[in-house]
This record gives C-alpha cells, sequence and structure tokens, in this order.
C-alpha cells in the first residue's frame, strides 16, 4: 500500500520544530505502509521561485518543496500570488512524486486547508481517496466559527468528501462534529516520543518546566510566571526553566522583572526535539498551563521521561493525567497552580518514574499509532472510498 501524506505543518528548513508532532505520525504510519511525504511551504532567499529537498533516512519518502513568498503589502495581490506559487510547487512535487514513486493509493490530509486541495485535485484526476486528519485547536477556541463563510464552506466541502476523519483527541472530534464537519471520526493520539529512552532520575522536586509556543492567548504562560511568583513566597527555591519561543517572549521577559523572578526563570529559546527531551531529563515537574490544548504531546512527553505533570482540564491532557501521574488544575487559575506547585514540590517523592511512565506507554507508541491508521487505511480501500 503506497499513502501520500500532506502535511500543513511539518519540520523543514523554514522550522525545524514545526509539526514534529505530525512527522511522528507520519513515521508510525511508515512502519506499515509505504510512505510518502509532500509538505508545500514558503521559504525567503530562494534563489528561485521554487526549491526541493528529499529525504529517505527514517522510513518515509520526504520531499519539502519550497517556493519563495510574495512579500507585497498589499493583502490581495499578496494572498492569490502566494497561492498560486503554492499550487505551482504542489504541481511540481506531485509530478516528482509519481515519476519517482508511482501513483499513491490513498492520500492522509494531516491539517486543512491547503493540503487537501492537493488531496482533492487527485481525487478528480484519478479517483484517489483521502483521509483528513486534525490537530488544530480552532475548532474549540472559535477561530473557525469566526472565519468567512467562503472558507467555512470549503471546510465543509473537504470534509465531505473525505473517505475518513481522525482526530487526536474525542475532545477535538466532538468540536468537528458540533460545526457539522463530519458525523463520525476515529480517534488517533499522537505519538509519545522518548518511550525507548533510558528513564532519567527523577529529577529536583524544586525544578519545573514549561515547554511551548510563547502565544500567550493559547498557552497563558503569563500565569505560569505569576503563579510562580505566588508560590515562591512559601517555597523561594521554586526555578523554572522555559523551552521555546514565540511572539510574546518580550513581554513574559518584562514580566519576570516585573514579579521579581530574574534569578529563578531561564529561557532557552527553541530547540530540537532531541534537545527538549535532554533538557526534560534533568527537571522535576512539568507545567501544562494551556488555555485549550487539542492533544498535548508535551504532557506524554512528560509522561514518557517520568515526570510528574501538572495540567489544565483544557482538553487533551485530560486523557493523560490520573493521580498517579499528575495534577489536574482549572483554567485560567493562578491560585490553583501555584498550589499545585506547592503540592507538587511537598509531594514529588511518591511520582514513582517507572510508573509515571507506564502511563502512557501502551495508548501512545509509534506501533500503537501506526496499527490505527493502517486499520483505517484498510478500511478506506476495501470500501473504496
Amino acid at each position: 500500500m503506497h499513502v501520500l501524506a500532506l502535511p500543513k505543518w511539518y519540520p523543514g528548513r523554514n522550522d525545524p520544530q514545526l509539526g514534529d508532532f505530525i512527522r511522528k505520525q507520519v513515521l508510525a504510519a511508515a512502519r506499515q505502509v509505504r510512505m510518502s511525504v509532500l509538505f508545500v511551504v514558503p521559504l525567503d532567499g530562494l534563489a528561485g521561485l521554487h526549491e526541493q529537498e528529499l529525504d529517505e533516512r527514517d522510513g518515509a519518502w520526504e520531499l519539502r518543496c519550497y517556493y519563495r513568498p510574495d512579500r507585497s503589502s498589499f493583502a490581495p495581490r499578496r494572498k492569490v500570488v502566494n497561492y498560486l506559487r503554492y499550487r505551482q510547487a504542489g504541481r511540481l512535487g506531485l509530478e516528482r512524486l509519481v515519476r519517482e514513486r508511482g501513483r499513491p493509493d490513498l492520500v492522509h490530509v494531516h491539517i486543512l486547508l491547503r493540503p487537501a486541495l492537493l488531496a482533492m485535485q487527485l481525487k478528480r484526476r484519478f479517483g484517489t481517496p483521502y483521509v483528513v486528519s486534525e490537530q488544530s485547536s480552532e475548532y474549540l477556541d472559535g477561530r473557525y466559527a469566526a472565519k468567512h463563510q467562503g472558507s467555512r464552506h470549503m471546510h465543509e466541502r473537504v470534509f465531505r468528501l473525505a473517505s475518513a476523519v481522525t482526530a487526536v483527541s474525542a475532545w477535538l472530534g466532538d468540536g468537528l462534529v458540533k460545526h457539522g464537519l463530519c458525523d463520525r471520526y476515529d480517534v488517533v493520539p499522537n505519538v509519545v516520543p522518548g518511550l525507548d529512552r533510558p528513564l532519567p532520575a527523577p529529577g529536583p522536586a524544586h525544578a519545573f518546566m514549561v515547554v511551548a509556543d510563547l502565544v500567550d492567548r493559547t498557552k497563558n504562560v503569563s500565569g505560569v510566571l505569576r503563579a510562580l511568583a505566588q508560590a515562591r513566597r512559601q517555597e523561594p527555591t521554586l526555578t523554572l526553566d522555559m523551552i521555546g519561543d514565540g511572539p510574546d517572549r518580550p513581554m513574559l521577559e518584562a514580566l519576570v522583572g516585573e514579579l521579581g523572578l530574574s534569578g529563578a526563570v531561564r529561557f532557552h529559546g527553541r530547540v530540537a526535539n532531541t534537545e527538549v527531551l535532554r533538557l526534560m531529563a534533568g527537571t522535576g515537574s512539568v507545567i501544562i498551563n494551556s488555555n485549550v490544548e487539542t492533544f498535548s504531546v508535551v504532557t506524554g512527553e512528560a509522561l514518557a521521561s517520568g515526570k510528574p505533570v501538572i495540567a489544565t482540564r483544557c482538553g487533551g491532557p485530560t486523557a493523560f493525567i490520573t493521580p498517579a501521574n499528575g495534577l489536574l488544575i482549572d483554567v485560567r487559575s493562578d491560585d490553583q497552580l501555584a498550589a499545585a506547585m506547592l503540592e507538587l514540590h511537598r509531594a514529588h517523592p511518591r511520582y514513582d518514574p517507572a510508573a509515571v511512565r507506564a502511563s502512557v506507554s501502551e495508548r501512545f507508541s509509534p506501533e500503537a499509532v501506526g496499527r490505527a491508521f493502517l486499520a483505517i487505511y484498510q478500511r478506506v480501500l476495501a470500501h473504496g472510498r
């Protein structure tokens, strides 16, 4: 079986971290089927309009198709030109795919919308069925509902023509149903990385970590800083390592100074996933303070590293957290987060790293995710859709 993955987000020269969780899903499926990947993305600084980069190292044929984006200040022109360049880059990539790998039996779209337009072209021309997998929080936080009618209509059409729909959590899947985008879906979680790595030591009880894009509207990192300042009034040894970057980093760095946390918080910036896991091995606990999460790979990574987690009841993490591996708190509650940090600091010795890892090892391994996708692919092809 030859499956073509068309992701909206994927690691590349544009961003080595972008969509790393999608790549892990793709590589999990590649253990079961012959997998090709076509990732089309803009990249500044290209000598020509288009450039391709092929990688065949990790069990999948990955073709990254870069195009030079138009940076015109006139938005209507910019959008039209960039869409045309995206289509041209996608067409060149598809031609190379068919030439070198043959026509796929099935297409797997990861995140709407542009990749799905390529899938619809293949369906119209060759009758190739496609599967849609969603991970975006826009279906839960109001952004999808705020889209203009034309965009919503196109989303509805893409879902209607899909042969199957998957979501990384029931929380997200139910959101798709509520928007009328599908009436059934399969839950296929993200792969939790690090399950095959040596289990690290428990780490210091006073050390906490946040791994997140620094976009405060969704990740509420400022709430972590306020809670840390509050908790340190009772336990002044508490510290925080911050991994990630984003538009709100200057604001958060300024807030660190305002709260008197300059000696207690370290910003590491954006680092590769292997470095995230290395740094995570040395912390005591991990905090997920998001306002909404469709899955939360970071929660899984932390638990796979044997680290207890404090997470908000924001969607995805509720499928992971139990009294044996962490604490759940309400969204946007600095007081509850501060209390949870103090509680986890006091109770840290009772969280056994091996037991914490075991809580995620069965459902979120590459083998489990790959088998789940294979079953969906086989069902789609057996029914001719």
